[in-house]
């Protein structure tokens, strides 16, 4: 892996200095954390205000509590949570504003039907916040002068591709939309003939542009950083883009609810530094709800601090991580968030004891030389179960005959999976070898589908 806290002096995280002069700070070290800590304590106690006095799911939500309850991040901890079901039930509930204020809804659905979707809403002033966070969080790894070729989504105002065409120029660099990735060898052509550094994608994409046969068009150090966002970055993938390319792989954490941003590497791409000064992060256990002590692994809950359409208090999104108890080479004060690997329902439970999750899958099969992209899917019952994957090389690939067999071993590689096999609660089917490309937006995150009887 490219790591530059291996070179001396590693540029400090933009971020620091963008947190400082939000919040008003001219401190530094452990004063300007405990500041920041002061700030977002203050910060919580306004929004708790704020929501209790506009928005009826939180009047009724925190009855019986005043934002002058919380003096100190402990007691953060005794608010109820938000859960994505509250959305669902209700999303105009949630609104802090008129429904004219808001000038960006984001439908996200999940289940194939918009019945149950969640919908966040945003004023113009909620996503300016978004679009300053990608002008600061875009500084440790693009320069001035430079063109940016945006592989998301774009067209529609608001949306990250957008706001990242707006953020750009603020620093001096270009941002050129280009939106999904549907034809990797005319991407190549357009990095190429425009003269791109630094590209911002979508995991599997931009895998699917390092293992295009166009790929030798691109050569070693044309990219000078790749931004990696919208689904969970495997670390197989970042290893095949850096061996490439030659160039270090940034990793971006964030989610819609968040407002479309949230956290990204510094120069030393050891963990995500967050946008303090805007969100409050925090690490429950998932089964109890309480605080774990740091650097223990749990759920991410977070609540914004600055929102003003439609605000979240200790909403819990899922994600499984911890925070980083070591100083960040880059020499921060702010926290560091270690990279998002999975989710509390990323796995599947096969037999008693065994779970199988996308991380795992990821781990052991991308780094099969021509794979772009598997889907997978378990039947059966949970006693026993059929797992089926398959496998896609791409549209016009040479199908290499050997790449199911090599694909099992890989599967026998993961600890769970061999453990579930042997002892029975587990069968794997034959691979198969697909000409369909299963196109990934980051709008839904891959998983496992479980296609169980039970379910």
């Amino acid at each position: 892996m490219v790591n530059l806290s291996k070179k001396a002096g590693v540029e400090r995280t933009p971020l620091e200095s963008w947190i400082k002069a939000k919040i008003g700070s001219s401190s530094t070290g452990r004063e300007l954390r405990e500041e920041l800590d002061l700030y977002q304590i203050r910060k919580i106690r306004e929004t708790v205000d704020y929501v209790i006095a506009r928005s009826p799911f939180y009047r009724r939500h925190f009855e019986g509590v005043r934002g002058a309850d919380v003096n100190s991040l402990e007691d953060i901890a005794a608010l109820p949570f938000t859960t994505a079901e509250d959305i669902r039930e209700n999303d105009l509930r949630f609104l802090c504003v008129s429904r004219d204020e808001i000038s960006r809804v984001v439908t996200l659905n999940t289940s194939g039907t918009t019945a149950h979707a969640k919908r966040i809403h945003f004023t113009e002033d909620d996503l300016e916040l978004t679009a300053d966070l990608f002008h600061h969080g875009m500084q440790a790894l693009v320069s001035p002068g430079q063109r940016v070729l945006i592989l998301m989504p774009g067209q529609q105002h608001g949306s990250v591709g957008d706001l990242m065409v707006k953020a750009l120029p603020r620093m001096g660099a270009e941002g050129i939309p280009h939106g999904i990735v549907m034809d990797e060898s005319a991407t190549i052509t357009e990095i190429v003939d425009k003269e791109i550094d630094c590209l911002i994608g979508i995991p599997v994409q931009v895998l699917g542009l390092v293992r295009n046969p166009d790929a030798g068009g691109i050569m070693p150090g044309r990219i000078k950083s790749v931004l990696l966002s919208a689904d969970y970055v495997p670390s197989a993938i970042v290893s095949e883009i850096e061996r490439a390319w030659e160039c270090p792989v940034f990793n971006h954490y964030g989610m819609t609810e968040m407002g479309l941003g949230a956290a990204v590497d510094c120069r030393a791409l050891s963990g995500y530094h967050m946008r303090e000064a805007d969100l409050y992060f925090e690490i429950i256990d998932p089964e109890t709800g309480q605080p774990v002590p740091e650097g223990h692994p749990g759920e991410v809950v977070f609540s914004t601090l600055t929102r003003k359409g439609m605000p979240l208090v200790r909403y819990r999104t899922g994600d499984l991580s911890r925070f980083i108890p070591e100083p960040c080479p880059c020499g921060t004060i702010l926290k560091r968030l270690e990279w998002v690997a999975g989710r509390l329902r990323g796995g599947v439970s096969v037999g008693d004891h065994y779970v199988v999750t996308v991380a795992d899958l990821d781990e052991s099969l991308f780094p099969l030389p021509g794979l772009l992209n598997f889907q997978t899917e378990i039947r059966g019952s949970r006693e026993k179960s059929d797992l089926h994957v398959k496998l896609y090389t791409g549209k016009n690939a040479v199908i290499d005959a050997t790449l199911p067999g090599r694909a099992m071993i890989a599967l026998d590689s993961i600890p769970a999976v061999r453990a579930a096999v042997a002892e029975g609660f587990l069968t794997i089917a034959p691979i198969e070898v697909s000409s369909e490309n299963w196109i990934s937006t980051g709008s839904i995150k891959r998983k496992i589908i479980d296609a169980r009887e039970e379910r």
